[in-house]
């Protein structure tokens, strides 16, 4: 009997040569439409299948790229808070501490005023504050990516514990002034916050008393 074997079965995350190949592009095009997915759908009613939908590519190439639905919201968080950029722009290598509360209150209030990164935020909040798996995801990523690299840059005494301290006066003014939208804080001045906040976040980080 003659024929031609069937071809080896792929398992989850192999994609075939051709989705492999489908360019360098193809991990930012999920990327793009799974930040899109979250913002729209929540973390819950997202599927990594809907995803690869939106992005023009087979699931397996997903899961390929991420491995999981929590893989792809980390890499989402990750794009929209940018650690590269925060840690050395709040701490730096060899930077002095002074000021340093200043630097961290900037970075944030700029980031949350940028009408694009402030729509990703807001999908991830949302997506954090209902659905425990988002929760977690994005708690330990700021832990491990952005708080535990702050704090060990600091030379005083609990310096994690102080780092979550300025975390969460800076994630109550967020949610206040962009999510719950309460006045007078919603409408003040983004400079008049930034030099509000900058001496309490200071106290913080740097005060060893």
């Amino acid at each position: 009997m003659t024929g031609t074997a069937s071809a080896p079965r792929r398992g989850r995350g192999r994609p075939s040569r051709a989705e492999a190949e489908s360019g360098p592009g193809a991990r930012e095009r999920i990327l793009k439409a799974a930040r899109a997915e979250f913002a729209q759908r929540g973390y819950d009613k997202t599927s990594v299948r809907g995803i690869a939908k939106a992005a023009g590519v087979d699931a397996a190439l997903v899961h390929h790229y991420f491995d999981t639905k929590d893989g792809v919201f980390e890499a989402a968080v990750e794009l929209t808070l940018e650690p590269v950029q925060l840690v050395p722009a709040v701490v730096g290598a060899g930077a002095s501490l002074d000021g340093v509360g200043e630097r961290m209150a900037r970075y944030f209030i700029e980031v949350w005023e940028n009408p694009a990164t402030r729509a990703q935020l807001l999908a991830l909040f949302r997506s954090a504050l209902t659905h425990e798996a988002a929760a977690k995801v994005l708690r330990t990523f700021v832990l491990r990516r952005v708080l535990e690299r702050v704090a060990a840059d600091l030379n005083v005494p609990d310096p994690r514990f102080r780092v979550e301290l300025a975390a969460s006066h800076l994630v109550g003014i967020a949610v206040l002034r962009y999510v719950l939208k309460v006045e007078p804080l919603a409408s003040t001045d983004p400079e008049q916050i930034i030099e509000m906040v900058a001496p309490t976040l200071q106290r913080y980080l740097t005060d060893e008393g």
